[in-house]
């Protein structure tokens, strides 16, 4: 029911939804690609990506099927994408409507995970965030410290905005793991 409820609640922008709905499922959809491709940094990326296409198109979603059914599903997907980019092209041309649309998406105020991040103690924040892995770092340094856009980062990271916010979203909750671990 909860997970219903959330869903509902993202579907009209909700972000703590969002939130909630990427931390119970994260770790089944990676578990699950972790098999598939037996290596880590892919089958994060390869989740961060199901992710950023399951909130892009979650009005789509239709609840006579268990969710995570259908995050696996996305996931299925994007690792065939991925596969069939490798074989044929290593770049993706999109239009410059899609280019226009992405530029356009308004950042979200600061959530209450991003004060927590601004109201540490600098130094051992920047310990803390050592523990990251390296991308996970390059976000958060790109968009706390050097105070970037969403859009100004998919731009240096050549990747898509959606990307950029599911690894900003997933950096901050590993980033809080670890300060609550610390304390």
């Amino acid at each position: 029911m909860e997970i219903i409820k959330n869903i509902e609640k993202a579907k009209i922008g909700d972000q703590v939804a969002f939130t909630f709905l990427l931390d119970f499922y994260w770790n089944e959809v990676y578990a699950f690609m972790l098999k598939r491709t037996e290596n880590e940094t892919d089958a994060e990326d390869i989740t961060i990506e199901t992710f950023s296409k399951a909130f892009d198109k979650l009005a789509t979603y239709n609840p006579e099927f268990q969710f995570n059914t259908w995050l696996i599903a996305i996931a299925k997907n994007v690792h065939i994408d991925i596969l069939r980019k490798k074989k044929s092209s290593l770049f993706v041309e999109i239009t410059d409507e899609e280019d226009y649309q992405a530029y356009n998406i308004a950042d979200t105020t600061p959530s209450a995970e991003d004060k927590l991040i601004t109201e540490q103690n600098l130094s051992q924040l920047l310990q803390y965030i050592k523990e990251l892995k390296p991308h996970y770092q390059e976000v958060i340094q790109l968009r706390y410290f050097q105070e970037m856009s969403y859009q100004e980062i998919a731009n240096q990271l050549d990747e898509p905005l959606s990307n950029v916010k599911v690894k900003i979203l997933r950096a901050k909750k590993l980033l809080a793991e670890i300060i609550q671990n610390r304390r």
